[in-house]
């Protein structure tokens, strides 16, 4: 077993970027911050990126550890495997990648588990074909795994009914109400990367002046002001939950990068959703300097 892994950046992060100032130019600042390895999701694969992308990865000793590669088309004009196998292929030939993943399973299978045992089947077969050609396949979990059908969650039963291997994602497992260490340590053997990103509860801002004012509206209309009106009506995951930036939030990002190197995790990878009103190089910049703060400033070798 390795004694450290290769810390890079999950290119969605920073995707704006690579909209704004191009696939080389936005490479060339990430290895100037010390990142030189990158996974490929959320970018469009034209002839223009690719050539980019490799003209950066020699320039600026970048390792692309991985590409997106969904079985199907998730909407109209994606590139899928069904429908794009080989051009997929000949894009991994030029960048040297030798691992394509999952980024999100579709939900109109995940919903029984039927559909799941199902999903299961379509992907052990592409799983031994891309195996033949080189590559490995890997799955990217979101909260959404952890629903349970007959009291098991549908990523143990993706995990068992499939070789495929996975990329676990320390945030949406503590999203979908598990601990990501142990998460991390039940999939041992079956990681080769792992999505960092923290978790960050942010104070919700309420305006009760408004439920005020309707009590009093209330009381013109009703003799009776004993009853309170409702309290508002909060759903905390979209009002108080964030993705964040390392040592942002909450999470036990060094028992995960532990618990994921132990288990044979190789790529650890900064992803962040959303960075809000803060520039994606920025934030970065920041989980960054908290994995060297760790004692990670090695693993961007």
């Amino acid at each position: 077993m390795s004694n450290k892994g290769m810390i890079g950046i999950q290119m969605s992060t920073i995707k704006k970027k690579v909209e704004e100032i191009g696939a080389y130019e936005t490479m060339r600042v990430c290895a100037e911050m010390g990142y030189h390895c990158i996974e490929l999701s959320q970018i469009p694969m034209t002839e223009e990126n690719v050539t980019e992308f490799k003209r950066a990865k020699d320039d600026f000793d970048i390792t692309i550890c991985a590409m997106n590669a969904s079985m199907t088309s998730l909407f109209p004009g994606a590139e899928s495997l069904e429908s794009n196998y080989e051009k997929i292929i000949s894009d991994c030939e030029t960048l040297d990648c030798r691992i394509l993943r999952i980024g999100s399973g579709p939900m109109n299978q995940l919903n029984s588990r039927e559909g799941v045992l199902q999903y299961c089947e379509e992907i052990e077969k592409f799983v031994s074909k891309l195996k033949e050609d080189g590559i490995d396949y890997y799955y990217h979990n979101h909260a959404t795994e952890f629903a349970k059908f007959d009291g098991e969650y549908i990523l143990d039963i993706l995990k068992n009914n499939t070789s495929i291997g996975f990329e676990l994602d320390t945030h949406w497992i503590q999203a979908g109400g598990e601990n990501p260490v142990e998460i991390i340590k039940r999939y041992s053997g079956r990681i080769r990367l792992l999505h960092l990103k923290d978790y960050r509860i942010v104070p919700i801002k309420v305006d009760y002046s408004r439920f005020r004012n309707r009590r009093a509206e209330d009381s013109k209309t009703s003799p009776d002001t004993t009853t309170t009106p409702a309290a508002p009506r909060i759903n905390p995951q979209y009002t108080s939950i964030q993705f964040a930036e390392l040592g942002e939030g909450n999470l036990d990002i060094r028992g995960c990068i532990e618990a994921g190197l132990a288990g044979g995790c190789e790529y650890f990878l900064i992803e962040q959703d959303s960075t809000y009103e803060r520039d994606p190089f920025e934030s970065i910049k920041i989980s960054r300097d908290h994995l060297i703060s760790l004692g990670y400033a090695d693993w961007f070798e």
